[in-house]
């Protein structure tokens, strides 16, 4: 059985579209699947909007997206561990190719992004650099991540020190067991940061954190892009 694993602060106008998706994308490719979704402290409607799309709902005051993933993973009963973020859509292909990969041998993998709606021209520059280095590493985008429980156990999961990049820390033990895929068939993820903040904030924020490495992802009060909490008012 799959378990997706959906972490989620104030998701309320981003939430339904997301398990809507998933619930297709389980059912068309034919597995056995849960949703679990864990409310990290919200004041909206995210976990009666989860209830009612058929999630099982995990509370948890962290403010940290780790620690979101870890418990949802500690909760779930599959074998298989889709990591799906609130604003994210993922298909029917997501799910097949990304169950052969494991079956195939691989410890685990993620997918190629691409943003919804509007995005300025500096963000879709922006994007295509960075995704070139970025997946070009062979790393995972913290959207969509899948592993098996076992490979997830024997890792430890994911790096509760960190409050944001912990997905490259994740790929990275992942692919210490064996190979790791990324999928080339994109997820559609909110491109909302990029709309909301003009450019020169965002650069200095975004290009601050890769600056200052490891440390810089270590304090929550330094990474107000990822934890300001502004949320666009409706899906784009």
């Amino acid at each position: 059985m799959i378990s997706f694993i959906v972490p989620a602060h104030n998701e309320e106008f981003e939430l339904s579209s997301t398990l809507a998706a998933i619930h297709a994308a389980a059912s068309s490719a034919a597995q056995r699947y849960e949703i679990i979704v864990v409310d990290d402290a919200s004041t909206d409607a995210t976990p009666e909007i989860a209830a009612q799309a058929g999630a099982k709902v995990i509370r948890i005051n962290r403010r940290q997206i780790a620690a979101a993933r870890n418990a949802g993973a500690r909760a779930a009963q599959g074998e298989y561990l889709f990591f799906v973020d609130a604003d994210t859509r993922i298909n029917r292909a997501h799910v097949i190719d990304a169950m052969a990969a494991m079956e195939a041998g691989y410890a685990g993998g993620s997918a190629r992004v691409a943003m919804d709606g509007f995005v300025p021209i500096w963000g879709r520059m922006l994007l295509r650099g960075f995704s070139s280095v970025y997946f070009g590493l062979n790393l995972g985008a913290g959207a969509f991540l899948f592993t098996t429980r076992r490979n997830f156990d024997f890792i430890g999961g994911f790096d509760e020190q960190y409050f944001a990049g912990e997905e490259v820390y994740f790929s990275l033990e992942l692919k210490k067991l064996g190979g790791f895929k990324v999928l080339r068939e994109p997820v559609v993820t909110s491109g909302r940061k990029l709309r909301m903040y003009p450019a020169k904030h965002f650069l200095r924020k975004f290009f601050g954190v890769i600056v200052r490495g490891p440390r810089g992802v270590r304090s929550r009060a330094k990474l107000s892009l990822w934890y300001d909490g502004k949320r666009e008012k409706h899906p784009a």
